[in-house]
């Protein structure tokens, strides 16, 4: 019966396109068209230079995915049923054409691309699943944008991946798998020339009509709820920017200045959302080494002739009210807390159970991070990142806030409520509760308050309702040690007191996920509740 509900409560939110598109996927197999490819377009103005991504090729044939290396040998290598899917996908992305240094790998390059087409035949294996053929029509693309050429089986090819594209779009999946398909699109009706390829082009941008308006917020948050796919939305934007500058007359201008207007949006709620150090916060399958830094995309926008506005993180109490966090800065302190819902409801996929979690830093020093995301393969590991027990906020009776399950999949969710922020002149006060556990027989609720000086963090949890135990726990960056009295000890020497009322502290050592396929030794705080109530309080001077 359990596993019925579960279904029900994840399956009822779907929109009926996921349902019907999931079969349609399933059991029509579109015709190749191996037509000759259209001519390209001339283009107008010089590509500008994009954020390049993270170096992946170290050898003719030796790539680095996920923190794992592995060498390409034999034509089968490209679907090797040993290697992680993720990995494979990745292998198929071809990033590294547009990566740091990659003109000095240049004939690597071009090898791998006729390698390519030659070892993979049309609609077989992983590198003709919608996901890695969008991905890898924009990376060949831009690579010929910055100047290197493409032989004509690589053009035959990219024209035979776009009418693959164009009949395999990802409506089933929707979210960031839909925008990147419009991407590619438009960037292939760009490219090429003639009706063929408006008609590709016209069909990405009536997809990126629908879908900005649905995923971008009004805060300009993305709806995924990711800092990490924020940023990579984010950039896929800017180089929708740049395409149209560099084909001035294919898209009319006020559909360019549309993009312009939402990369406007995007880059303050990054900036909100990234820690000081300038990167993101670990929130819903955030993770480094996969998107793009927010200094990155601020230069990039920079390039394109954006008025930048970076004074967003100046403030201090910011309110994301759509996407749900909150920012609280008090000199050099910086809060960012999770009070959000569960989103989007028909695509909660990145989602975690982490309602009223938090992240924490003094200046660039880390202090508090949620156990971060090292895969997406669904097993144990995949479960234990998404639980609620990986993160900075209570867990009773050992259930998750929020019933995520599988890889992808969420049940029953928590809604938070009775969120108010108070800033005082020495003080700021977030407070927030949630209904996650009021599916338990006790019908329990967590409250949590903030209380964030100059000087000290002040965390005030209240359980009320009927319940066996509440866990409240403390992910410490690795490079902060903790001592049983009372004491974190930051890299450059200074020490932070905290003290603990109502609840028994243990300190367990754990594991902290900064990057997929990497895991790292930190120290967790576990705090037992002993009563209704446990306050935690953090000075430093």
């Amino acid at each position: 019966m359990q596993r019925i509900l579960r279904y029900w409560h994840t399956l009822r939110h779907l929109k009926p396109v996921q349902i019907y598109g999931r079969l349609w996927f399933r059991l029509h197999t579109p015709k190749i068209n191996f037509d000759e490819a259209p001519g390209l377009r001339a283009v107008g103005h010089a590509w500008i230079e994009p954020t390049a991504k993270h170096q992946t090729q170290f050898g003719e044939m030796t790539f680095r995915f996920l923190n794992q290396d592995q060498t390409l040998r034999g034509s089968d290598a490209w679907n090797n049923a040993g290697c992680d899917k993720l990995w494979l996908y990745n292998l198929h992305y071809f990033d590294d054409l547009c990566a740091v240094g990659a003109h000095d790998r240049l004939v690597w390059h071009m090898q791998l691309i006729e390698k390519w087409v030659a070892e993979n035949p049309p609609t077989s294996g992983n590198g003709w699943e919608p996901y890695p053929t969008s991905l890898r029509i924009v990376n060949w693309i831009k690579w010929a944008l910055a100047g290197n050429q493409l032989s004509n089986a690589a053009l035959q090819s990219l024209a035979i991946q776009s009418r693959w594209l164009a009949k395999r779009v990802e409506h089933h999946l929707l979210a960031n798998h839909l925008f990147v398909n419009a991407k590619a699109l438009v960037f292939a009706g760009m490219f090429f020339q003639g009706n063929e390829a408006d008609s590709w082009r016209n069909q990405g941008l009536r997809i990126l009509n629908h879908e900005i308006p649905e995923q971008i917020l009004d805060d300009g948050g993305h709806f995924e709820l990711s800092p990490m796919y924020h940023a990579i939305i984010l950039d896929d934007v800017l180089d929708l920017i740049n395409a149209c500058q560099s084909w001035p007359d294919v898209i009319a201008t006020q559909q360019a200045n549309s993009w312009r207007d939402t990369a406007r949006r995007m880059l303050p709620w990054l900036e909100i959302m990234s820690h000081p150090d300038g990167d993101v916060s670990f929130f819903n399958d955030a993770a480094f080494g996969i998107a793009p830094r927010l200094m990155d995309l601020t230069q990039y926008a920079k390039r394109l002739d954006l008025d930048v506005d970076q004074r967003a993180s100046i403030k201090e109490l910011h309110h994301l009210q759509q996407s749900g966090y909150i920012r609280a800065q008090q000199g050099k302190a910086v809060l960012i807390a999770d009070v959000a819902r569960i989103g989007p409801d028909y695509q909660p996929g990145h989602a975690h159970a982490d309602t009223l979690s938090f992240e924490f830093s003094l200046g660039a020093q880390r202090v508090f991070v949620n156990s971060g995301t090292s895969t997406y393969k669904t097993g144990a590991q995949r479960s234990l990142e998404r639980s609620t027990a990986a993160h900075n906020t209570v867990e009773i009776d050992k259930s998750d806030s929020s019933e995520v399950w599988g890889g992808f999949r969420v049940a029953r969710r928590a809604q938070p409520f009775g969120i108010a922020c108070v800033d005082e002149e020495t003080a700021l006060t977030i407070t927030a509760s949630h209904n996650g556990y009021q599916r338990l027989v006790g019908r329990p609720t967590h409250q949590r308050t903030w209380k964030l000086t100059s000087n000290s963090l002040t965390i005030t949890d209240r359980i009320t309702g009927k319940l066996n135990v509440a866990t409240a726990r403390l992910y410490l960056h690795p490079s902060v040690k903790a001592t049983g009295n009372g004491l974190f000890t930051l890299p450059n020497g200074q020490q932070l007191r905290y003290s603990v009322h109502g609840a028994i502290v243990t300190i367990v050592d754990s594991v902290w996920h900064p990057e997929f396929g990497k895991n790292v030794g930190n120290t967790c705080l576990v705090f037992t509740f002993t009563g209704s109530e446990s306050v935690f309080e953090l000075q430093w001077s």
